[in-house]
């Protein structure tokens, strides 16, 4: 992979992870579109995704650290203080939350892109994510929308069940999440909050995961390049510039808010399919 290639890839994964669009899709149809031979067995190829993730998951932290902050001192605190017991309740919540995925995530996750990883599976799904995305907005409960602090635990499983759907490449992780969200009553932008703070520790957790690979690997730690660590940097402040924009998008927008993101997914699932089918 070249340098240039690298930061392309590591600018698409910071928007598409967070963005409701499917990181994974978009890592699968990206490079057979643009004819980019990538090997993944390669030795920079593991650090180079361990610090994609970790540069994604350092953005959610920083843009996110008042809740964190705010769900340690929660829990630690010793002696009442004014709204701990919703800060608690949230924070188990999304500890709930991220159950699902992390469980099924680390059974099944080879499975499913062995079984759907295909760039045309991929491209086929984005089309399944814009139609998930476009009926979501018509299925949702319409009304002012219940408070973040009054969602139920059943809720709140459900809604992380729901992110078990983003181990198909093209179903996007953010997306799925947000239409459980505001299945569950939630408005647009207290959907996008849950789903990014579930998404912290999903995200942080899949880079560590991989760090005992990367260990046992020939060269282990010393396979970090300084490539590896630039693309995680331009991940990461590519994705804190995303959670930056979608929040205050989300916090303007309560009415259609995800149809943009329907319409692309659709587009660029039929576009990529079309090519693949040229190409091929």
């Amino acid at each position: 992979m070249s340098a240039a290639q690298a930061i392309f890839f590591a600018f698409v994964q910071g928007v598409t992870e967070l963005f409701p669009v499917s990181s994974l899709g978009h890592a699968v149809v990206m490079p057979a579109v643009l004819g980019w031979a990538i090997d993944e067995k390669a030795a920079d190829f593991l650090p180079f995704l361990v610090a994609l993730h970790l540069g994604t998951s350092a953005a959610l932290l920083l843009y996110f650290w008042r809740d964190w902050l705010d769900f340690l001192g929660a829990l630690f605190h010793v002696g009442p203080k004014a709204g701990e017991a919703a800060e608690r309740r949230l924070f188990w919540r999304v500890c709930a939350a991220t159950v699902p995925a992390a469980a099924v995530g680390f059974a099944f996750e080879k499975w499913f892109r062995l079984l759907f990883g295909t760039p045309q599976a991929a491209a086929g799904f984005l089309i399944v994510n814009g139609v998930v995305l476009f009926a979501g907005e018509r299925l949702r409960r319409r009304g002012g929308g219940k408070p973040l602090a009054e969602l139920s635990w059943r809720e709140a499983v459900a809604i992380g069940v729901s992110q078990c759907a983003a181990l198909i490449p093209g179903i996007s992780r953010s997306g799925a999440t947000m239409v459980a969200g505001l299945a569950a009553g939630l408005q647009h932008a207290e959907a996008a909050r849950f789903s990014f703070l579930m998404a912290t520790p999903v995200i942080l957790g899949a880079g560590i995961l991989e760090l005992p690979k990367l260990l046992h690997e020939q060269g282990g730690l010393a396979n970090l390049s300084g490539l590896a660590a630039g693309a995680g940097a331009v991940a990461g402040v590519t994705a804190y510039a995303s959670v930056a924009l979608l929040m205050r998008y989300f916090k303007r927008h309560d009415f259609e808010a995800l149809d943009p993101f329907a319409y692309y997914c659709a587009a660029a699932g039929t576009l990529a399919l079309a090519w693949l089918a040229y190409a091929g």
